[in-house]
């Protein structure tokens, strides 16, 4: 079996996705988002969002669940492909992470091969001419004895990696540990909720580039 490819492309278009819209006109970061693609043939799709309870959208949403800090929101699409995700639903490929942040999107995806891959970025620039390539990996074709990791800061937020890097500066993963979770949501002037909620999601990104 060949080894796949992951992607990471990016667009600085705000109109791009109804989510980015969202994002930029409520001044905060979307990143845990899941989409149920629309296959051919049917007439619409479902996409699912989480954010921070504290945003505000200029048009009318109602939260579908709300856990803590956080609220689930639900937004439906036409059948027919308009955004990146959309389009690479087409090509049987699912987001394997999303980003909105600032009026950019940021979006992962796992070819299967690089004839795969070619079409995708292909169609991608013909439907998204602002589309920038920030890079591919392909999973090693063998075990190795040493295996060299690129690890993204780049997919962390601002504030995942504040939150990490504060974590780290005060000893949260020594063991023993030198403060918890409590004193350092204190230092960030956030609930400890919080602070797990953006740790978590920080780790699980670095786990996920690492792993």
């Amino acid at each position: 079996m060949p080894p796949g490819i992951k992607a990471e492309v990016e667009f600085d278009a705000p109109d791009i996705c109804p989510i980015v819209e969202l994002s930029a006109a409520a001044e905060t970061t979307i990143d845990s988002v899941s989409t149920n693609v629309c296959p051919a043939g049917c007439t619409e799709s479902v996409t699912e969002f989480s954010m921070d309870s504290d945003g505000e959208f200029e048009v009318e949403l109602t939260p579908v669940f709300s856990h803590g800090s956080s609220d689930r929101y639900r937004v439906t699409h036409d059948g027919s492909p308009s955004c990146p995700c959309e389009y690479l639903g087409q090509f049987g490929c699912p987001v394997a992470r999303y980003v909105a942040q600032d009026g950019i999107l940021s979006i992962a995806f796992h070819a299967t091969d690089y004839d795969q891959l070619q079409a995708i970025i292909t169609e991608l620039r013909d439907q998204f001419p602002e589309v920038d390539i920030k890079r591919f990996v392909q999973s090693p074709a063998g075990e190795q004895a040493h295996d060299s990791v690129f690890v993204d800061r780049s997919n962390l937020t601002q504030r995942q990696l504040e939150i990490l890097e504060t974590a780290y500066e005060k000893g949260y993963f020594d063991r023993p540990r030198q403060s918890n979770a409590t004193e350092i949501a204190a230092d960030l002037d956030i609930n400890p909720s919080t602070f797990r909620e953006h740790l978590t999601a920080a780790e699980s990104k670095i786990l996920e580039d690492f792993l």
